[in-house]
């Protein structure tokens, strides 16, 4: 079975972006487009007020408008809808394990800061099993179709740590044509940390920089080899990954980043480097999770 593409809508403007968004992404890849909506009745809420018929075709009518907006702009592309009951964050983890990419939308703070991040968005990001992509509304032209932007990646660890977010990123990059810029961050540890290995792997690189440059340059050996027609850009930089990061955003058509969750009292929480670029990065923001 082929994966969709899968956009979640609510009628809102930033939906409507990540709708636009995904369908785009859904023709480069040569796949279908699933459009769904998490609904929940709620009695005494326009519209319908507490007639539970009236809200649901209300609703109906809103996704179908929405997938209508898409098969007008793109012909040929196939395109499902389904309004899905139940809670919104358990709702939408299904539609993305049952997705290739799942894309949401989200409200920006302005041109400096990029995403507002409601609980349901946050969860969804922190407990999927696929990668999700949130969109925000507004700009004159979206940050995809802008010559000469790139994909951005951001890599740590090791070779096998960032595979997954390198795959994407690669992928990405080869159905724009677009070039790859792999960021890798790094910051000199507290001098108690260093082990006489680590040491040892350091001198033999001639220092902490070149050994920085190596593990990035091993990281990509394989996504390079993979997609040999993808240009990239290799950029290695003392700094916290997430500033590090967030400086070449300007220049972006998507970033994308990893993330492990951590779990706390309160639930999943996202890491710190993605939770950052995902409240600032005026462009698309994909969040892989690690394997």
């Amino acid at each position: 079975m082929t994966r969709p593409v899968t956009a979640g809508v609510d009628g809102s403007e930033e939906s409507l972006a990540a709708l636009a968004w995904a369908a785009r992404q859904a023709v480069r890849g040569g796949v279908p487009l699933r459009v769904v909506h998490a609904w929940r009745f709620r009695p005494g809420e326009a519209p319908g007020a507490g007639d539970r018929e009236t809200q649901e075709r209300w609703v109906r009518e809103t996704v179908t408008g929405a997938a209508a907006s898409v098969t007008s702009r793109h012909r040929g592309l196939e395109v499902t809808t389904d309004v899905l009951e139940g809670d919104p964050v358990a709702t939408l983890l299904t539609a993305a394990a049952e997705a290739r990419t799942l894309v949401l939308g989200s409200r920006g703070h302005g041109a400096v800061v990029g995403f507002l991040l409601g609980s349901v968005g946050q969860q969804v990001i922190a407990e999927a099993a696929r990668p999700v992509v949130l969109v925000r509304a507004g700009g004159d032209r979206p940050a995809d179709e802008v010559a000469g932007h790139e994909i951005v990646v951001g890599q740590q660890g090791e070779p096998e740590d960032s595979a997954g977010v390198l795959r994407f990123a690669f992928e990405a990059a080869a159905a724009r044509g677009a070039t790859v810029r792999a960021v890798r961050a790094w910051t000199l540890p507290p001098l108690f940390s260093y082990s006489p290995a680590s040491l040892k792997l350091l001198d033999d690189a001639g220092g902490p920089e070149p050994y920085e440059h190596k593990a990035l340059a091993e990281a990509l050996e394989p996504w390079r080899d993979r997609f040999p027609d993808v240009p990239v850009v290799e950029h290695v930089e003392m700094g916290s990954a997430g500033q590090v990061l967030l400086s070449v955003a300007g220049r972006a058509q998507l970033m994308v980043v990893g993330r492990r969750a951590r779990r706390s009292a309160v639930g999943a929480r996202i890491g710190s480097v993605a939770h950052g670029v995902l409240h600032h990065a005026g462009c698309p923001v994909a969040v892989v999770p690690h394997a």
